[in-house]
This record gives structure tokens, C-alpha cells and sequence, in this order.
């Protein structure tokens, strides 16, 4: 059985340095002066994100998880030196059964609220995401949960449905694994951001002081916090909210804000290279780029007047054979960007690359006549209308420019005419999920290191995409991947899936690169762990 302990935790944080991926940039006067500084002080951190719901249930972006990161306590976490898993909160993890994973808190815990945070605010916090199961939620990660008990305060036991689950440990890192406070909460629907705040219902690093919704959020360092990290550094953190990246470039120039992250240009970025009041630190990283594609509502979807599988699958081909993926990265990304052929990034184990062969030249780019092909033997009439939506707020500066290009890719031989239209996120999160978009952008940041984690929120019948894609054969062997012990059988499987679902083409991913970020030369401390989460409580401004 795998287990965990918080034994010699804290000096696993104390010796981590930056995260390799990261690209992180900043201004270096910020928020208060040296001697400030020295004594607690404050720090401001700028964002072009946005945060769609504070409660854990509601949320699956990485916008929302930059501030629910600092606030809620995980039971267990990813260590800032490497992707191992290790207790948070709590005091050990570890397999007691095939199919039963048992979490031991330490007593006395509390609540920034003063109240008692025990093993039955852990029991309902999964209990509600399985019960609200909200559309934007990540609840679908907890496909494996069959229930919780807390047999006491201090423990906790999740009974799982099939043996032998690889990837469980993994999730309770991520965005399900948030702990909320059963006292504030609702049980069967999301709570209120403004009921969050008021309730002090914080048990991270940080709680927030002031919350002016994607607008300013002030956080003050948790007194209560018990968990993996050290003692915050910082008294205080400032995060402010940007509607463009190039405000935000101009306070990084001037000073006013001591760590950006999320998201500045290709441009941008190039540009503040050469000013000697930042540093730009930059590694590789899990996130990818891809389209998405509405089973029922993309041309000749099920729920459309011409529904017509053979047709709509002719369509999804054509834009696989289009996409110039090279010249995206490069034209648009400046090279920080690179071709993905794969749904799993290079890099991690099981990643192979069937978009390349299935599609376009059969060597990574694209083929016009590839495409007309497949559109004409499917008796599909040209040029096809497709409707491509993409948001201008949340994946950064340079998306007008990406899908611009695409659009210019798609119709170049007259096989289609693309209707590009953008709407801001926090709307966007919503209509996605409503069938409002026949086809449209999205981006992934990882939850934790895994290939799983680029199949299993995607491809099950019950995924976050919520596009009505449903492979029975496909959804049987990422459970069956999860649960295989087998380190070679495992990374087999995880190949198999790879290659039906490039088949099936439920989505097309096209670019994969590093995250971004940006501190000045006065700041220190990881901002990124080895899952991709941003920390406040590591940054140290002096």
C-alpha cells in the first residue's frame, strides 16, 4: 500500500526553489517599501485571469484555483521540488484496502472563522461536489468515489469503486480536493462568493480581507494555517484584476506591481527581457491549446436539422488537415509556443503523437487536399460554416491573433467559412457548457502530473467539456488505466486511448508551452509548485 506522512515536510519547502515551469516576470517597487517588506509587508500581483466562482464546486479554471489555492486547505498536495505527492493538512494518507483510502487529520484545527475544522468538513466538502455536480465543476474527477465516512474528527475514509487507484491521490491535490467549512457552505448548491467572504470560511495560507469581485481581492496571512507550506512570508497580498495585458505591462515597467502573472504577449514578454528591473525566469510546462467540438450542435451534429455522424466527423477531419500548427506557435507565440500532435504534452510518460500521421501531410502540417478529400467522400457540400468562438480575456492577449490565424487557415482553400465571435469568461464558462458553441478555444493547465489528467476530464461519457462526446470503448480504458498497477501495461493503455480518441477527434489540440509569470529582481520564493499552482505564501519581497 502507498502512504504518505507529514514527517520532514517543512524542510522539503524550505530547500524548493522556482519551479521549472514557469515563466515569471515583475516590477520591483510595489506594494510597500524595503524595510516594509522586511517586517511581513505586501505584495501585488497582477492578473488578466478571472475568477468565475470562489466556491471549489463551482469552478474548474486555473483563474478561480489562483485565489481558492491560497484560502482553502488540500489534504494532500505536490511537493515544490518534484510531482510527489505528500500530506497537507493532513497528518498521513495511505491505502488501507484495495478500494479504501484512509486520510488521518491532526487535531485542534480551525477555521479562519474560529471554527473547528475536523474530519466532517472533509466528508461534506466531497459529498457536495458529487451532489451539485455543477457543470463547471471538476466533480467528474471523483468518477471513482463511491462514498466518504468520518468515523471520528480526526479520520477520514473514502471508499473507492474500482481497486487499485493510481490516480486517486493525484486528484485530492486538485480543484475537488478543496476542504470548505460545513458551517458556511451549502450542501446542494454553490455559496455565494460574497458568503464565503464574509464567513471567513478560509483555512489556507491566506484568508481575504477584501474581495471586489475580478476587480481587487486583498489577502492577509492566515494565523489558523496548519498545512504544508511555511509560515507565509508575506502579510499581505494584493491581487488586481486587468481587462488588458498592455496596463498590466505598463504597471510591471513602472513598478506598481511586483509579480504579474497570467498573461502578457509574446511581445510583451520579448520586451521585458531587456529591462534590468524584472526577471524573467521560463521552463517548460503542461499547458496545451485546443478546439473543442459540440457533438450535437458543430455542422451536421446530432442535434442539428442536417445531423449526419459521418458528415460532422468529414468536418472535425477537415480542420485537423488545416490547422498549420507551426505557424501558429511561431507567428503568433513567437516560438514559446510548440506544435502539439498529441492530447498528452512531450514530456510526460505515455505521450505519442497519431495527429501527426492521422492528419494533415502525415509529418506535422497541413494538407488542402487531405481535407477536401475527407469533406467530399463524405458528401459534405463546401464551403462548411462554422461558427469558432473564442475568449478574449482568459488565455491571454495573443488569442485574437491565434484564432485569427485559424480562421485565415480554415477558409485559405475555400472548404470553409468561419464565423469567429469572442465573449469574456466569466459568460464564456457558462454558454460553453449550454451548447451554445458548435466549436470552440480552450486551454488546459494540469492538475497534477499525469497523463490521466489530460484524458480523464476530457474523454469519459461524463466529462468537464460537457460536449456530448460519448466512446464507451474509451471511457472503459481510462478507467481501466487508472486502476492498472503495471507501470509498461499502464503506459499502453494510456497510448490506446491517445489513438481512438485522435480518431474520433473530439477535440484538436494544436499548441502546447510554458505558463507565464513575472517578478522584479527584489522577489524570491517558488511561484509555482509541481502542480502548477500558483502560492503567495512562498513569494518574499526584500
Amino acid at each position: 500500500m502507498t502512504s504518505a506522512t507529514k514527517n520532514g515536510r517543512r524542510a522539503l519547502i524550505a530547500a524548493a526553489g522556482l519551479s521549472a515551469a514557469a515563466l515569471v516576470l515583475a516590477g520591483c517597487s510595489a506594494g510597500s517599501n524595503g524595510d516594509d517588506a522586511a517586517s511581513g509587508g505586501s505584495i501585488t500581483v497582477g492578473t488578466t485571469d478571472k475568477v468565475t466562482t470562489l466556491d471549489p464546486a463551482g469552478s474548474y479554471d486555473n483563474g478561480s484555483l489562483a485565489v481558492q489555492t491560497q484560502v482553502f486547505p488540500y489534504l494532500l498536495n505536490t511537493d515544490y521540488n518534484s510531482t510527489d505527492v505528500v500530506p497537507d493538512l493532513a497528518e498521513s494518507a495511505e491505502f488501507t484496502a484495495p478500494t479504501e483510502y484512509t486520510v488521518t487529520l491532526p487535531a485542534g484545527l480551525k477555521w479562519a472563522n474560529g471554527n473547528d475544522l475536523t474530519s466532517a468538513d472533509v466528508k461534506f466538502s466531497f459529498d457536495r461536489q458529487l451532489k451539485i455536480a455543477d457543470p463547471n465543476g471538476a466533480s467528474s474527477l471523483l468518477y471513482n468515489l463511491e462514498s466518504v465516512d468520518a468515523p471520528d474528527d480526526t479520520t477520514v475514509v473514502f471508499h473507492l469503486i474500482a481497486e487499485n487507484d493510481q490516480v486517486f491521490p493525484l486528484i485530492l491535490t486538485s480543484f475537488p480536493g478543496a476542504i470548505v467549512d460545513d458551517e458556511v457552505f451549502s450542501a446542494d448548491e454553490l455559496t455565494s462568493d460574497d458568503d464565503i467572504v464574509a464567513a471567513k470560511a478560509f483555512g489556507g495560507p491566506y484568508q481575504i480581507a477584501s474581495y471586489d469581485f475580478n476587480n481587487l481581492i486583498s489577502f492577509k496571512k492566515n494565523p489558523e494555517y496548519k498545512g504544508l507550506l511555511a509560515d507565509a512570508s508575506t502579510d499581505t497580498v494584493n491581487l488586481k484584476y486587468y481587462a488588458e495585458s498592455s496596463n498590466m505591462k505598463l504597471d510591471v515597467q513602472e513598478g506598481n506591481i511586483d509579480v504579474a502573472y497570467r498573461s502578457l504577449s509574446a511581445t510583451d514578454i520579448d520586451d521585458l527581457k531587456g529591462n534590468d528591473k524584472v526577471k524573467v525566469v521560463d521552463g517548460p510546462g503542461g499547458e496545451i491549446r485546443y478546439i473543442v467540438f459540440n457533438f450535437d450542435t458543430q455542422p451536421y451534429g446530432a442535434k442539428t436539422p442536417e445531423a449526419d455522424p459521418a458528415k460532422a466527423l468529414a468536418v472535425r477531419q477537415a480542420v485537423a488537415d488545416l490547422i498549420d500548427r507551426e505557424e501558429l506557435g511561431e507567428q503568433v507565440y513567437k516560438g514559446t509556443y510548440t506544435p502539439l500532435y498529441s492530447y498528452i504534452p512531450a514530456g510526460l510518460a505515455g505521450a505519442v503523437e497519431p495527429l501527426k500521421e492521422l492528419y494533415g501531410d502525415g509529418a506535422g502540417a497541413p494538407d488542402a487536399a487531405k481535407a477536401k478529400a475527407a469533406l467530399e467522400a463524405a458528401g459534405v457540400t463546401t464551403p462548411v460554416e462554422l461558427n469558432l468562438q473564442y475568449s478574449n480575456d482568459h488565455y491571454g492577449p495573443s488569442s485574437a491573433d491565434e484564432y485569427a490565424l485559424i480562421k485565415d487557415q480554415l477558409e485559405a482553400d475555400g472548404l470553409f467559412t468561419v464565423n469567429l465571435q469572442t465573449t469574456e469568461w466569466v459568460q464564456y464558462s457558462e454558454d460553453r457548457v449550454a451548447d451554445v458553441y458548435p466549436a470552440y478555444q480552450l486551454g488546459w493547465f494540469p492538475d497534477y502530473s499525469d497523463a490521466d489528467n489530460y484524458l480523464t476530464p476530457f474523454f469519459l461519457k461524463e466529462n468537464f467539456l460537457s460536449n456530448h462526446y460519448d466512446n464507451p470503448e474509451v471511457n472503459d480504458l481510462i478507467l481501466e488505466q487508472a486502476v492498472t498497477t503495471d507501470v509498461a501495461a499502464r503506459t499502453a493503455i494510456i497510448e490506446e486511448i491517445q489513438e481512438k480518441v485522435a480518431a474520433d477527434l473530439s477535440t484538436v489540440p494544436y499548441l502546447q508551452g510554458a505558463q507565464v509569470a513575472v517578478t522584479g529582481t527584489d522577489i524570491d520564493g517558488a511561484v509555482l509548485d509541481g502542480s502548477f499552482k500558483f502560492r503567495f505564501a512562498s513569494l518574499t519581497k526584500g
